[in-house]
């Protein structure tokens, strides 16, 4: 293994500068290769690679670079969020690579909480802990949570920063994350509806996949938002035949990059807009 991934979400999606900034910052020691961003989720997400042992630098910069130019207070998007670095989870490809990736994570924490932002460890780090359960009620619920000592931050200081928030770290499998567009005329209650009914705790729930209904206002677009957290049991093509049964969609857009297996058989008919896979990024 010559490089670890990581796939940070910065809460901002409309300044081009601050994003500019925040990338510089992360390619002081990592390879930056892919961004992502959306303004009316007000959220981007990066893709970054580098060694063992540097990647942790890279997450760590990036998340001092966001807490200097984010403040969550005047922060509107759609996104859930609970930090300017909203999550940075470092991302294993191979199950050989599952104790590389702790490793770098844990130090990615450490170092973070370093920069005077706490983190909040999630999902197999945490005992299962997941993001939903961090990030509900937003940021203020957050701060109130670990001013009641309901919550306490896994690295750095006690208390949630008053403007950037908190950061949540994972090692984890690659996670799709990826919005089925519903084809007109759609409600957001319609959106929601399939939400409920397609993610994990629904009626008729596909294991790991989480889901919510929105409505972009900007574009006047109603999508059904998934994350996929296991893609070796539920494929995107998995989810689009959950919301198709429903409503028609329209067309679907990757958050970021995938690996080749959770596209496997993804229907030509309906279009699919994405970056390149993982697997060719990592070989370029």
């Amino acid at each position: 293994m010559t490089r670890l991934v990581a796939v940070p979400n910065v809460s901002e999606g409309r300044d081009e500068a601050v994003l500019d900034a925040i990338g510089a910052a992360f390619a002081e020691h990592a390879d930056v290769l892919h961004r992502s961003q959306d303004p009316d989720h007000h959220r981007a997400v990066f893709m970054l690679a580098a060694p063992p042992g540097r990647l942790h630098r890279a997450l760590a910069d990036g998340a001092k670079a966001a807490a200097g130019h984010i403040d969550l207070r005047r922060h509107d998007g759609l996104h859930p969020r609970v930090g300017a670095l909203a999550v940075a989870p470092v991302v294993y490809l191979d199950d050989d690579d599952r104790g590389a990736a702790i490793a770098e994570a844990l130090l990615a924490a450490d170092a973070i909480g370093r920069t005077g932002v706490p983190v909040f460890l999630y999902g197999e780090l945490a005992g299962g802990r997941t993001r939903a359960e961090l990030r509900r009620g937003g940021p203020e619920a957050l701060a109130a949570r670990v001013a009641d000592g309901e919550l306490t931050p896994d690295y750095g200081p006690p208390a949630v920063h008053p403007s950037a928030g908190a950061t949540l770290v994972a090692a984890r499998p690659p996670l799709i994350a990826f919005n089925l567009e519903l084809a007109r005329p759609a409600t957001l209650d319609a959106a929601r509806g399939i939400a409920a009914r397609i993610r994990e705790s629904g009626a008729e729930g596909l294991p790991g996949v989480r889901a919510l209904g929105l409505r972009l206002e900007r574009q006047d677009i109603v999508q059904v938002s998934t994350n996929i957290e296991d893609h070796r049991a539920v494929r995107a093509r998995d989810v689009l035949e959950a919301v198709a049964r429903h409503h028609t969609v329209a067309s679907a857009e990757l958050v970021a990059p995938a690996p080749e297996a959770a596209l496997a058989g993804w229907p030509a008919e309906v279009p699919l807009h994405m970056p390149a896979t993982i697997e060719a990024l990592l070989d370029r």
